[in-house]
């Protein structure tokens, strides 16, 4: 199943549904240059309780969302603005210091995350994302990546999201500049919302 987000993006989709996302070590590239998603081997997740989400969907729960944001809680306020649980759509937010539990999610979900590194593409990506990934089962829900960036950051733009799309195996599937746009977060919270409820359809067809 091909699902896009708006029409604000330039890379290739691939399946949702497809192959199991596979693990990130450092020693894989990008398609953007010499970045990883991992620093570490996957750390061994099986036994532990799954975690609380930040903000819990209303209603129908129909999928999830986790993101990352720094102290300057930018993509925590786009993240807000969205208004996922409203949708039905719970939210996870990866933990900023190494000293949190770490962040443990065991239903589909779509990651949101900023790109980091000035247009270093080797720092796209911050150590708390790259645990995150890493973990088994952490890695096994995740069914697409939206990312923001900065277009000063040239071929780097958004490249946090091609490094994810392409190690995890799951399509890049809309980008925006710094905080966004209002139309941004519409785009976001609607495409958000109707990837899961067609994904939900497509299950029950199947049936």
């Amino acid at each position: 199943m091909n699902e896009t987000i708006g029409t604000n993006t330039d890379v290739s989709m691939e399946s949702a549904t497809a192959s199991q996302p596979t693990s990130v070590p450092a020693s894989q590239s990008s398609q953007a240059g010499n970045a990883s998603t991992g620093t570490q081997e996957p750390f061994d997740d099986e036994c532990v309780t799954p975690s609380e989400p930040e903000g819990k969907a209303q209603g129908k729960h129909i999928g999830a969302v986790v993101y990352f944001s720094s102290i300057s809680n930018n993509t925590a306020r786009f993240i807000e603005s969205c208004g996922f649980p409203e949708e039905g759509i719970n939210v996870y937010r990866i933990p900023l210091r190494p000293k949190e539990a770490p962040l443990q999610v065991r239903e589909p979900y779509i990651l949101i995350v900023p790109t980091y590194g000035g247009g270093d593409i080797s720092k796209a990506l911050l150590p708390q994302i790259r645990k995150f990934l890493n973990g088994h089962k952490n890695r096994s829900f995740i069914r697409g990546v939206i990312s923001s960036g900065n277009r000063n950051f040239a071929t780097a733009f958004c490249a946090a999201g091609d490094i994810i799309a392409e190690k995890c195996h799951v399509p890049f599937m809309y980008n925006f500049e710094l905080l966004g746009t209002a139309d941004d977060q519409c785009q976001v919270r609607d495409g958000v919302r109707n990837f899961f409820l067609n994904a939900q359809s497509s299950q029950a067809e199947h049936r």
